[in-house]
């Protein structure tokens, strides 16, 4: 095995160890919530949010398409807001991209 091809191994297990402690972070912190089950956030429908599916390190994830006359949308960034910036929902984590409004979603494993 070549060091490149060792690094990119490390690389990998890395991210899905850093996966794991995220939802364990989350899971002890009590920030599983859902939306209209807890009650502690705007209610949305994220199937009514149209996603963009990409590819990135971590394997595959979805952004959300820019939206800003959708309820739907507004009511999840502010959600996300509340939730100050991540939050898992429905089985997916989301999260806001670092500086901007962008929004982008995981299935969890």
């Amino acid at each position: 095995m070549s060091s490149v091809d060792f690094v990119a191994k490390v690389k990998e297990g890395l991210a899905i160890v850093m996966d794991a402690c995220e939802e364990y972070r989350e899971r002890q912190q009590g920030q599983d919530m859902m939306k209209s089950h807890s009650g502690d956030g705007p209610t949305w429908d994220p199937n009514k949010v149209h996603w963009m599916v990409k590819s990135g390190e971590r394997g595959p994830y979805e952004i959300a398409d820019l939206e800003p006359d959708n309820p739907d949308y507004k009511a999840m960034l502010e959600d996300l807001r509340l939730h100050n910036g991540k939050m898992s929902q429905d089985g997916f984590f989301y999260w806001f991209f670092i500086g901007a409004d962008t929004v982008g979603r995981k299935k969890k494993a």
